[in-house]
């Protein structure tokens, strides 16, 4: 069994782009494999279809129902705001308590591989006191860091890897996704992260259609795993 949390440098860099990438290229590879997105904001129950559970899911060979998003994504809120304040605007709240307890017993259950993708970057707060950071302490796996490849994205990226670095997290790779209209070379970029990244492997990852995942750079991310 092996279990990661793919997290982020922030919001919309490719956590649910890579993770499901990495599930079709290991289901393809005859391997078992689970994942989960507990908490998502910007959710929109009209338009299921094209939410982040449900491009898990689909990478899953699962069903896009109600019941199968419930399992995978339980604390779901309609606004595109950090959990706390979307929570909030519903009059609720995520229980760190009951988040960690849910992300444990997937990762004892499971027997295969299986991803948790975060949401937001790594100091996103999830209630009055605790940020994803302290959700991934309290979990104690091992994390994808997908990052980007924008301007700026160097800085972002080494900042969270001196702070995850002092939480003693282990973070198996660095992931660079890129994006239509990213003004430095994906190359420069991942040269250049290498160089800091404290002996983490960094891959870049072209932005890729939907769905696709037979570039080389998931075959290099799944060997690290």
């Amino acid at each position: 069994m092996s279990a990661y949390f793919v997290t982020s440098t922030g919001t919309d860099i490719g956590k649910t782009f890579v993770t499901a990438g990495l599930i079709r290229y290991l289901r393809e590879a005859g391997q078992a494999v689970q994942a989960l997105k507990p908490v998502v904001s910007g959710y929109d129950s009209s338009v299921v279809e094209t939410s982040d559970p449900a491009v898990l899911l689909k990478a899953l060979g699962r069903p896009v129902s109600a019941d199968e998003i419930g399992s995978i994504a339980p604390w779901r809120f309609r606004a595109p705001l950090s959990p706390d304040i979307a929570a909030a605007r519903e009059g609720r709240s995520v229980d760190f308590d009951q988040l960690v307890a849910f992300s444990r017993k997937a990762v004892g259950d499971n027997t295969g591989m299986l991803f948790i993708e975060g949401i937001g970057g790594i100091m996103v707060p999830l209630d009055a006191r605790h940020t994803v950071l302290d959700w991934m302490a309290a979990l104690q796996i091992p994390l994808l860091l997908v990052v980007g490849g924008y301007l700026g994205a160097i800085s972002h990226t080494l900042t969270a890897l001196d702070v995850l670095t002092q939480r003693q997290l282990k973070i198996a790779a660095i992931v660079v996704s890129e994006r239509d209209g990213d003004t430095v070379e994906l190359a420069d970029t991942v040269a250049t992260m290498a160089r800091f990244s404290r002996g983490i492997e960094v891959i870049g990852l072209p932005r890729l259609p939907g769905g696709i995942n037979q570039h080389p750079a998931f075959a290099q991310i799944a060997a690290l795993l």
